[in-house]
């Protein structure tokens, strides 16, 4: 089996609070470590009630902090909502503080809605290559005459990921010859002929000698197949409501969907989550290879929002055990 890693959203449920969600956030990842995950990754979302880890870089070092081998990254950093120089400094503390243990990962949505993206005061995506190139140079040794570097970060070499839903991060990772990670677990549409055209069109760089292909698969395991199915109802339903333009909080589980969507929300849930594993043991196990099989990734990352801490936990527990067997 691939290595596999976690994308933690650090859920908020309904009726607790963002630092409840952090804490449960660095005791999923001091059981990861200890359960042989390779990665603990966490995301930039703004504006989101039901997410606490807006801000990525900060919730990196709480984890790496608490933790001892795993690597820690960001799943993504959205690039556009920033300077290049701020992120390469960010990233630069976190690899100073735990050498060879960070990862950077770089996305070009907003991670989040418009009006929020304006009181971000992002940039324009469209210039996220050059971004992402000059965040490159500042990770370099610096050299004379150079006029603004990463204090820290030069010199450091924090691995860069692209990530990507759609063909063009697929392309840039490629061009570039940076490692790929497809977010397979809410846009699958793509994803094979994104690693496809990863594949076929990477050019190595100083950072990667071959392409190395990373997916993303929404995974939630429990004791038998009707629990599983019940347990991912609360990730159903704040997916619907955040498509609804409402977003709340992680809710709990619900013994049944029917009458909470419309048959077109109920086909769009269906589709995003088209490659997700949800059920026992044998069948996470099943699912997982059969996934890595038709991909040909190297690496696999889950991530599951579910509602009960100690069910959340159970779930990465028995993915890890059922991928090790």
């Amino acid at each position: 089996m691939v290595p596999l890693s976690i994308l933690d959203l650090a859920p908020v449920t309904r009726g607790s609070t963002a630092g409840e969600a952090l804490r449960r956030t660095l005791d999923l990842a001091q059981h990861a470590e200890r359960w042989g995950y390779q990665r603990y990754w966490l995301a930039e979302h703004h504006n989101m009630p039901g997410i606490a880890s807006a801000a990525t870089a900060v919730v990196i070092a709480h984890v790496a902090g608490g933790t001892s081998t795993i690597r820690v990254g960001s799943g993504g950093i959205m690039l556009p909502n920033h300077a290049p120089l701020v992120i390469a400094e960010e990233f630069g503390t976190l690899e100073s503080l735990f050498p060879g243990r960070i990862d950077l990962g770089l996305g070009r949505a907003p991670g989040t809605d418009p009006l929020t993206a304006r009181a971000l005061r992002r940039g324009d995506s469209d210039v996220f290559p050059r971004d992402v190139m000059e965040l490159q140079s500042y990770f370099r040794a610096s050299v004379p005459g150079q006029a603004v570097q990463a204090v820290p970060g030069a010199g450091l070499g924090v691995p860069i990921w692209i990530l990507g839903s759609s063909l063009f991060g697929a392309q840039l990772a490629a061009e570039l010859g940076l490692p790929f990670a497809f977010a397979s677990h809410f846009a699958p549409a793509l994803l094979e002929e994104a690693l496809g055209q990863y594949r076929a069109r990477f050019q190595p760089s100083r950072q990667l000698p071959r392409p190395h292909a990373m997916a993303v698969i929404a995974v939630c395991a429990a004791e038998s197949d009707a629990e599983a199915r019940r347990l991912f109802t609360s990730q159903q339903q704040s997916f619907t409501l955040l498509r609804r333009g409402t977003p709340v909080a992680l809710p709990p589980p619900v013994d049944s969907m029917g009458g909470f969507w419309t048959g077109a929300e109920e086909m769009g849930a269906a589709q995003a989550f088209r490659e997700a594993v949800v059920g026992s043991p044998a069948t996470v196990k099943r699912g997982v290879e059969a996934f890595v099989e038709r991909t040909g990734v190297d690496e696999l990352m889950l991530t599951g929002s579910i509602y009960d801490p100690a069910a959340r936990l159970r779930s990465f527990e028995i993915a890890a055990r059922a991928a090790a067997a």
